[in-house]
């Protein structure tokens, strides 16, 4: 007799968000609108702040910048940032 196939129930994320999905962070530094970008979503270099080394194209981060900007509220998407996302976390700890 033939095994029936089931599909397996789907997964839980366990808390990840979904390349592109912006989210609001609130810490100790303000609150903070970040987006994951996804390892084929970027073809650019660029510098983390956290630990200043490069970003190289096709790594996965977290693009943050402030909720309300430093000059005005609407600002705050000019003052965007790359991140690596061990660096993100830890951005607490650091001086």
């Amino acid at each position: 007799m033939p095994r029936a196939n089931r599909r397996r129930p789907d997964r839980p994320l366990g808390g990840l968000v979904p390349a592109g999905m912006q989210r609001l962070e609130a810490g100790p530094d303000g609150d903070w609108i970040v987006r994951p970008v996804a390892g084929s979503g970027s073809a650019k270099t660029y510098r983390c702040p956290g630990c200043a080394q490069t970003i190289e194209p096709g790594t996965p981060h977290l693009v943050a910048w402030p909720a309300a900007g430093t000059f005005s509220p609407a600002a705050g998407a000019e003052e965007r940032r790359h991140w690596h996302s061990g660096c993100w976390r830890a951005r607490s700890r650091r001086r």
